[in-house]
């Protein structure tokens, strides 16, 4: 109840615009893995395709609200692990959501790539917070890459007082990118796609406002972006 696009159609847009790859995390679960790889061997499409979830992380069985985390499979091995924590996630750990306790992640880590997500993600919940920078970098160090978003993705934070202006969110954004030159890590910039085009936001605030949220009409832009997009997006880096 967060997305309003298939699986195929991100996969064969993407396959048309010439993308080497596309990735899937969807929330907590794998049930668009089939459709995209029926996807990629009907139409024989010359992309590949990363399999993967967006977890929700947790300490102990105890904390209350989860941190999102992305789970990319770098092999066979890393995709079992992947089915093994979504099969835990429900039937161990569920409470409200399908939880993905720190320590059994680090048990069936083997295979699996490890990114800090969004907003909710640990790293940028620490950065909001005002962590110190050695705090920052131990929290950052557990991850194989950073993640970076579009402002507008962040941009309720500065709509609800979290944060003072949109200035802050650039150096959030560019902090992420320092610790990534520190600790030798990655740094994605990401889509955070929930449908295809511009235009189908609308389809997603009327599912949004049917699920109780009250900022639907405020959500950010969520479609899928060019590079060209992404780069113009992103030139403050």
């Amino acid at each position: 109840m967060d997305a309003v696009v298939s699986a195929k159609d991100l996969i064969c847009t993407a396959a048309k615009w010439g993308w080497p790859a596309i990735a899937i995390t969807d929330h907590g679960v794998v049930q668009a893995f089939p459709e995209a790889a029926k996807t990629i061997a009907d139409k024989k499409l010359n992309i590949k395709i990363i399999y993967g979830l967006e977890g929700y992380l947790i300490y102990d069985e105890q904390q209350k609200r989860a941190n999102h985390i992305i789970l990319l499979a770098q092999n066979a091995i890393g995709l079992r692990n992947i089915y093994r924590l979504v099969s835990l996630s429900h039937l161990k750990y569920l409470q409200k959501r399908p939880r993905i306790p720190k320590k059994i992640l680090t048990e069936y880590r083997e295979g699996v790539i490890v990114g800090s997500a969004c907003e909710a993600g640990e790293l940028m919940q620490a950065i909001v917070r005002g962590e110190s920078w050695d705090r920052l970098k131990e929290i950052a160090s557990f991850y194989d890459y950073l993640e970076i978003q579009p402002l507008c993705n962040n941009e309720f934070l500065v709509r609800n007082k979290i944060v003072p202006d949109e200035a802050t969110l650039v150096e959030m954004n560019k902090t992420i990118v320092a610790l990534g030159e520190e600790l030798n890590r990655p740094v994605v910039a990401t889509c955070d796609v929930h449908y295809l085009n511009p235009e189908d936001k609308i389809y997603r605030e009327i599912m949004l406002t049917a699920s109780g949220f009250k900022d639907a009409k405020y959500q950010p832009d969520l479609h899928l972006r060019t590079t060209d997009e992404m780069l113009k997006e992103f030139q403050y880096l």
